[in-house]
């Protein structure tokens, strides 16, 4: 069974500690058996949270060595400036070394930048705290404006909430979106969100309610496999394009050419995980036009091939 190891120490932040207990628990399989075993594991048999977040006690049943057997390991935030104890961080370089997936949630992006197992790589935290991290560990190239960074075995996820996103991720990566989907529906959470932190860090006036973007949102899920542009999006929202690029950043986060993209690489992962459609048929169905535009925007994207990615994530396979 996939172990997944979520390092506890003193000050972490009890909502992050128990995002990937909550997502990897409740991963079933079709005879209702876990999909993973999750272990909390420390330093020592006991850990208290920030006072910030209720200075709560709990107890950690695995030591350190939980990391060593674990082919996944989370890394939640710690409050109050944590400096990681030498021991933690050669645990985690070790766990790397040997293969293991590594992924922080919020702050716990500090943990891993102090290990350097983020030097040279792409990573998000908090946006409040992105600026520190940067100055912090200048090798790091830190990217405030996503919900999560994948580097195939190294991750990093934005504030709170984004570590349900980048666990979630972490599920369809292991088997499939089906999977993932049952457990986003589990606990009440929309598989995939649009957009970035972008859209937590500006908080300009998104207009009067009955100029929100939804029903143009919905027109263009209806036409994906059409060639549409921007005056025509900007046509059906009644508005300038200028406008609408505006209303876009402000509601959803992106431009509605990145959002167009963004839904289209979506569509093209669920037919080619619940169909048997040629490639080009998919690029067709999707709006790509041809399949080699498609594979250049998947591999982009989604880092593998359109036929790579249906051989991993066919429903059934």
């Amino acid at each position: 069974m996939h172990v997944v190891a979520v390092l506890a120490l003193d000050g972490v932040v009890p909502f992050d500690l128990s995002v990937p207990l909550q997502v990897f628990g409740s991963a079933m399989d079709d005879g209702g058996r876990p999909r993973y075993e999750t272990r909390v594991c420390g330093l020592g048999p006991s850990v208290r949270t920030s006072p910030v977040f209720g200075g709560i006690g709990l107890d950690v049943p695995w030591g350190l060595e939980a990391l060593a057997e674990a082919d996944t390991v989370l890394v939640p935030g710690h409050a109050d400036g944590l400096v990681p104890p030498p021991e933690a961080l050669e645990a985690l370089r070790s766990a790397a070394a040997r293969g293991a997936r590594i992924a922080s949630i919020c702050v716990g992006a500090f943990i891993l930048a102090a290990s350097g197992l983020l030097d040279g790589r792409r990573a998000t935290t908090h946006w409040a705290y992105a600026r520190e991290l940067a100055r912090l560990h200048p090798s790091v190239e830190v990217d405030d404006s996503v919900l999560f960074t994948d580097n195939g075995r190294l991750l990093t996820s934005a504030g709170v909430a984004a570590g349900i996103d980048l666990c979630l991720h972490l599920v369809r990566r292991d088997h499939g979106a089906s999977v993932a989907a049952m457990v986003a529906r589990r606990i009440v959470m929309p598989l995939q969100r649009d957009g970035g932190q972008a859209q937590y860090i500006r908080h300009p006036d998104p207009g009067p309610p009955d100029v929100g973007l939804q029903p143009t949102l919905a027109w263009l899920e209806a036409r994906l496999h059409l060639p549409l542009t921007l005056a025509d999006i900007a046509g059906h929202a009644s508005t300038s394009v200028r406008t609408l690029n505006r209303r876009f950043r402000a509601q959803v986060g992106t431009t509605p050419l990145q959002w167009l993209l963004r839904a289209r690489l979506h569509r093209a992962q669920q037919l080619l995980e619940s169909t048997t459609l040629p490639v080009d048929r998919v690029a067709a169905a999707c709006g790509f036009g041809s399949s080699a535009t498609l594979r250049a925007h998947f591999t982009r994207h989604v880092g593998t091939s359109p036929q790579s990615y249906r051989q991993a994530f066919r429903t059934g396979s």
